[in-house]
């Protein structure tokens, strides 16, 4: 009983594992591959709490491999030389290389991961990593290159309400009390689709419901306010905080949006998860407004890497405050939309030939080239012309939103095109 209610219940095979079934599911690739004995290298990307750790440890136990582990938050480069050596140590004729777990692998350093790469590339160690970012940002093209990634799926409401009654059936603890649950969508809420929380919460509702009541929504509604943490980067008040964040600085208000970012600081977010979102912001929803915006947050990006915490948080309150009071113009987002779905629409349209560069001899007399006027031989530097192709002209993408630096733009576009902006 000293054990928490999610360890007690961690699966032990591929069988007892819920979720994930187009990875471990009969026809799963990670299935076959455990089946098969050869596992590759690998790096499992999904929300937090939907098995990667329990997998790693299956697949460990499922083909008799040395496991090891560690956490790229309180690891450096000198453990995973420990480890790699530990590992070294472990190999014997005719025997599996051991298996090393890197929990939260996207926040290790580059150097961190150079240490990796050795291990990998000569078969001392598989890697199995896990990110809740997308590795492609984070994890060095060297390592991802060596590496299948698999990408992890949220649970299923299903699923999680398969977790909550087994916990009850196969408990030995709680299988001996009369819980009944009548409702689950509480629990699921306060959960926020990680099974490891839900076990949580539903362990914290039994031992305080000392009544015995039958647990329903009300109930645990009433016990987990006191208990919910206000920020948890692991879970679904991270998606929430970082909402608030996004549409605070979308919203110009710099009050709020640096609010939220003391949250996420606090709460121990990714300083380079918070410049990310600025990037975006940045051009996304400030744009053609004020395209210094992108200047700053990429400023800020660059500068909160080489300064790092506790520092950095004044860069990111710079460039938080900066982005929130600049005009807002989502003009260019909006074009890109129309364009990609223009694409989508009508496909690859021909180039016109005038636009065509005429390389060879042959190309000429096919009228490469032909009839195109160089902009700079004219005043202004412009002349009118058809750059679009015959099916599509006159199609208009981009439209100036109200803001003084777009509406200086769109006077200008009057006046070189004035019968698609006229």
């Amino acid at each position: 009983m000293n054990k928490p209610l999610a360890e007690r219940l961690r699966p032990k095979s591929l069988d007892e594992y819920v979720g994930q079934s187009h990875l471990v599911g009969p026809e799963g690739v990670l299935k076959r591959a455990v089946d098969s004995g050869q596992v590759p290298s690998f790096i499992m990307w999904g929300p937090p709490g939907v098995g990667k750790t329990t997998l790693a440890f299956i697949i460990s136990q499922t083909l008799d491999r040395p496991f090891y582990s560690l956490s790229a938050i309180n690891s450096g480069v000198k453990d995973i030389r420990e480890t790699i050596a530990k590992a070294k140590s472990k190999q014997f004729f005719n025997r599996a290389n051991p298996i090393l777990f890197i929990d939260e692998i996207h926040r290790f350093s580059k150097s961190q991961q150079d240490a990796l790469l050795g291990a990998v590339e000569q078969g001392v160690v598989t890697l199995i990593g896990a990110t809740t970012e997308n590795p492609s940002f984070e994890v060095i093209s060297a390592l991802l290159s060596r590496a299948q990634v698999y990408i992890l799926k949220h649970l299923t409401r299903e699923e999680l309400v398969r977790i909550l009654d087994h916990a009850l059936e196969a408990d030995e603890y709680l299988k001996k009390q009369s819980i009944k649950i009548e409702e689950y969508d509480a629990l699921l809420q306060f959960s926020g689709g990680d099974a490891r929380k839900l076990l949580n919460v539903l362990e914290i509702v039994i031992h305080a419901n000392t009544d015995n009541k039958a647990i329903n929504d009300a109930l645990v509604q009433e016990i987990i306010q006191e208990n919910i943490v206000l920020y948890d980067k692991a879970g679904d008040q991270h998606y929430d905080v970082i909402s608030a964040f996004i549409k605070s600085v979308r919203g110009s208000d710099p009050n709020a949006a640096v609010y939220y970012l003391a949250r996420m600081l606090a709460g121990g977010e990714d300083i380079k998860f918070i410049g990310r979102r600025l990037l975006i912001l940045a051009s996304e929803d400030i744009g053609l407004a004020n395209p210094n915006a992108l200047l700053m947050a990429n400023s800020a990006m660059q500068a909160i890497q080489t300064v790092g915490m506790p520092e950095a948080r004044i860069l990111l309150s710079q460039a938080t405050i900066y982005l929130a009071n600049s005009p807002k113009s989502n003009s260019a987002y909006m074009a890109i939309n129309q364009a990609m779905a223009l694409v989508k629409e009508t496909g690859h349209l021909p180039v016109p030939l005038s636009l065509r560069n005429a390389q060879t001899g042959l190309m000429k007399k096919a009228g490469y080239g032909a009839g195109y006027k160089y902009s700079h031989d004219f005043p202004d530097n412009f002349v009118a012309q058809e750059f679009m192709p015959s099916e599509i002209i006159g199609r208009t993408l981009y439209t100036p939103s109200q803001n003084p630096s777009e509406q200086r733009t769109a006077e200008d576009l009057q006046r070189k095109w004035k019968k698609y902006y006229g």
